[in-house]
């Protein structure tokens, strides 16, 4: 901001740097499930061990809650004064 980006400008950066994390992460972990859920598929009572459904509706509940963890710093990068943290350096 001290150098000419706007509110909005940082925020995004921050959600998008935060989001891709997410997104990588999430889809090695559903890389990871489904192979561990083949391996595991006599324990799996009621669902199959690659349960599009159950897939699903993780990944967007994990996708809400790290999005909400991330607009928090977020929106504080944003809201903050570039010359009193100029300053406090």
């Amino acid at each position: 901001m001290a150098l000419g980006a706007g509110r909005s400008a940082v925020l995004w950066m921050v959600l998008r740097q935060g989001m891709i994390l997410i997104i990588v992460g999430l889809s090695l972990g559903v890389a990871g499930a489904v192979g561990l859920g083949h391996l595991m598929g006599g324990l799996l009572f009621g669902i199959q061990p690659a349960d599009p459904a159950t897939f699903v509706l993780v990944a967007l509940v994990l996708v809400g809650i790290a999005a909400g963890a991330c607009f928090v710093p977020a929106h504080r990068a944003a809201s903050i004064d570039p010359t009193i943290a100029l300053r406090s350096d």
